[in-house]
């Protein structure tokens, strides 16, 4: 059997062990004590979504070995795997980590003066080391793994083997999920930082458990993220009218069901 047929094979075998998967809903309850109400659960393998209600209870539609990513603007982002026995008890519990905001340290000298636009220049923050202070160029960005092309795995001299299992095992393809969700998550917490929380709440009258969802919502569904970036303001607040009447028609459907 030659190489490519062998990846042929294993190709059809992922798909085969997709289809059977028997899809049904989960029931899950987040274990934290404080802040349970509003948070994003995505399913980001079938992109599923759902948020918990006031005691952190939520249902979302899964197969075995489906990736669950939870957040809000109080929890770090968390992704548990719907594992086989998770599955087939049909329940989850999930404990996510506090979001914490860490400061530099700050050295303070003695005798200030008093005058704060003096003390200010005197007060200095420790500066960590970087390339440019060693005289070694380097990358000072964060590191990120490189998604190799599939049309580049296979060539006539050679076979990129790990690159071509990631590919079929669709590692590349949560990892491109992820990547576009961290990207998401972090506009909308510039957004939130923007405009605040009371301005979602008394402008468009959006709950204030459901905003980091209605901000999730217009981002997936609108250029409100590019907008926002660009600074075209006028654009942002007229996506968020514009969502903001067919949000709440959503949220009055649920209350119906």
């Amino acid at each position: 059997m030659s190489k490519i047929n062998f990846y042929i094979l294993l190709f059809c075998f992922f798909g085969i062990v997709q289809l059977s998967a028997q899809e049904k809903s989960l029931q899950g309850k987040i274990t934290n004590e404080v802040d349970i109400e509003g948070i994003h659960v995505l399913n980001i393998s079938s992109r599923f979504s759902t948020i918990t209600n006031e005691n952190g209870h939520f249902s979302i539609k899964a197969n075995p070995l489906d990736t669950l990513l939870f957040s809000s603007i109080k929890y770090m982002p968390e992704k548990i795997v719907v594992t086989e026995a998770v599955f087939e008890k049909g329940v989850i519990t999930v404990n996510l980590s506090e979001m914490v905001n860490e400061l530099d340290d700050v050295f303070i000298k003695p005798n200030l003066s008093g005058n704060i636009s003096v003390d200010l220049k005197k007060i200095k923050t420790e500066k960590p080391i970087n390339f440019d202070d060693v005289g070694i160029p380097g990358f000072k960005g964060v590191p990120r793994e490189k998604i190799v092309p599939l049309y580049f795995t296979i060539t006539p001299v050679s076979i990129d083997i790990e690159a071509l299992y990631k590919h079929l095992s669709g590692y590349y393809k949560e990892l491109k999920t992820r990547r576009k969700w961290e990207y998401e998550n972090n506009n909308i917490a510039q957004m939130l930082d923007y405009y605040t929380l009371p301005f979602f709440i008394s402008t468009f009258n959006i709950p204030e458990n459901r905003v980091y969802d209605f901000l999730l919502f217009c981002a997936e569904t609108t250029t409100i993220e590019s907008d926002f970036k660009m600074e075209h303001y006028g654009s942002v607040l007229f996506i968020l009218d514009e969502k903001a009447k067919i949000y709440a028609e959503r949220i009055a459907e649920e209350f119906k069901e």
